[in-house]
């Protein structure tokens, strides 16, 4: 009978690929709880790619600064206890409509303060286009979040990805 593993920031295996045919070096994969502990609190580090589109990690720990999206993108916790807090604001749009991936403002943008959401384990939530959000760990954890790649994005894949 197999047994299901759930992984944390504290307690993952790094996992294998077990090749069936072909070579090794044709495929690559990494593991977000090990990537998320190499990382900066916060850092926006690409583990998925599709086109334009990525997955990414980050090492939710201590309060992050403000960030925003012209698009909305999507939030997920995989380990830990993180508050996303909201401000719609009050002075228009914070970013353009014609750049992609999030944004990361300096300081607390003025408007009106939208409320949190609270993300434990297997939890999410819409990170609406247009709105600040910011992330506060109480419990030390991971997220992914998916959106467009941009310039908080950042690839690493030689240091990410094992063959």
């Amino acid at each position: 009978m197999q047994q299901t593993r759930l992984g944390s920031l504290d307690n993952y295996r790094k996992g294998n690929i077990e090749i069936i045919k072909g070579q090794a070096s044709h495929y690559v994969m990494s593991n977000v709880f090990d990537v998320a502990s190499q990382s900066a609190p916060y850092e926006k580090v690409v583990v998925g790619k599709n086109l334009k589109y990525v997955i990414e990690t980050l090492r939710a720990e201590g309060v992050s600064a403000w960030f925003t999206a012209s698009h909305d993108e999507f939030v997920v916790a995989l380990d830990g206890e993180i508050d996303v807090h909201f401000i719609k604001p009050s002075d228009g749009a914070l970013v353009s409509a014609d750049i992609e991936g999030s944004v990361k403002l300096e300081g607390e943008p003025s408007g009106q303060k939208m409320g949190f959401v609270r993300l434990r384990r297997g939890h999410q939530a819409l990170l609406p286009a247009g709105a600040a959000y910011r992330f506060e760990a109480r419990k030390t954890g991971v997220l992914l979040v998916q959106t467009i790649a941009g310039a908080e994005s950042v690839e690493k894949w030689a240091d990410i990805c094992i063959q």
